[in-house]
């Protein structure tokens, strides 16, 4: 009963509403402790100015004698705080233990973080980054980093574990209410820190189930350049390569295709296709001149790294107009038969290559 009332309760000045199974017993604890802090300090506090008040020292009145051991009282502030803590750890620990070990038919979906954003795949092969969930239903997160330790935190769900590079964590939770929430990551984890940001959206079952088919409909679908911008956005490339010309961590995308890169260490290179994968598939191979070596090894496929190139082609002024996603190349001139061909050119051992 109280777990439902507390659950319906309004924001408060401390937590946001509570949209989880698990959020109303989270509260309940965090209340308790939090008021039985308030009782103590305010009891330790008044008999503090109490005692000083009345013990000060005042000329004339003769000092009394110290005070001795008193059983009653020792009892009392040892055993009522040994309750209390006791109490407590077994609330505690059981909650614990629900949120550890998530239901068998739990759905699942894997969270990948990354400097700086949040990815979502789900088992049909889709990758975004939002986290949609059914409602009613629980879903179980396994979660994964690809550079440093992150930490998914959704406040709303009263859930947050690390995301450890080199090993897997788990967490569950089961939303009770439609709407969007705010993902946070809060362990920090560099510069744009604050930026790593994520929004989850509970539906109803059936527009979950409808979202997810669109979703993955739309990943089919389109051409190069338009799966190139979804790449971009779903493998968190945002969060580092601008597209209007600014500067992030690493270097803005705008007019790169085609350019002529500076290195560190004063080198050039032309930023053709082979550059571009070498840097997706190997980021340390080649430094762009001020930029620091950080970019994580992402999970592209080859197929994703083509419609990056494709998207990256429409966003830069050193594109020729053959060179743009779905041109057609001349034809390539016929070539003359062999019969016709010097057959010395074809037969003398003496030519060199």
């Amino acid at each position: 009963m109280w777990q439902s009332i507390l659950a319906e309760t309004a924001p408060t000045f401390w937590l946001p509403k509570g949209a989880s199974t698990i959020a109303p017993s989270v509260d309940l604890l965090f209340n308790w402790i939090m008021w039985i802090c308030i009782f103590f300090f305010f009891l330790v506090t008044i008999l503090l100015v109490l005692f000083v008040v009345m013990f000060r020292h005042r000329p004339g009145v003769k000092r009394d004698v110290a005070a001795g051991h008193n059983t009653p009282l020792e009892l009392t502030w040892t055993l009522v705080p040994s309750v209390i803590v006791v109490f407590l750890y077994y609330y505690g620990f059981r909650e614990y233990m629900n949120m550890a070990i998530e239901p068998p038919n739990s759905y699942e979906i894997m969270a990948t973080g990354q400097m700086w954003h949040w990815s979502f795949t789900y088992p049909n092969g889709h990758t975004d980054d939002e986290l949609h969930v059914p409602i009613n239903t629980p879903v179980r997160i396994v979660l994964q980093s690809q550079d440093v330790i992150h930490n998914l935190y959704i406040p709303a769900f009263r859930v947050k574990k690390d995301a450890v590079p080199g090993r897997y964590n788990r967490m569950w939770f089961e939303a009770t209410d439609v709407g969007d929430y705010d993902v946070f990551c809060s362990a920090y984890c560099g510069t744009n820190h604050s930026t790593m940001r994520a929004k989850a959206v509970v539906q109803s079952p059936e527009e979950f189930k409808a979202w997810l088919a669109k979703a993955l409909e739309q990943d089919n679908s389109g051409p190069p350049e338009a799966k190139g911008k979804r790449a971009y956005m779903r493998y968190g490339c945002v969060g580092c390569h601008t597209i209007d010309g600014s500067k992030l961590t690493g270097p803005s995308w705008k007019d790169l295709w085609g350019s002529t890169v500076n290195l560190t260490g004063g080198q050039t290179v032309l930023a053709n296709e082979p550059y571009i994968i070498e840097s997706i598939r190997v980021p340390g191979s080649k430094i762009v001149d001020g930029f620091s070596n950080v970019m994580p090894v992402l999970p592209v496929t080859d197929a994703d790294i083509q419609n990056i190139i494709a998207f990256m082609k429409t966003i830069s002024s050193h594109t020729s107009a053959a060179d743009m996603p779905g041109a057609t190349s001349a034809p390539a001139t016929k070539p003359a038969s062999p019969t016709t061909q010097p057959i010395g050119l074809l037969t003398s051992p003496t030519i060199s290559y």
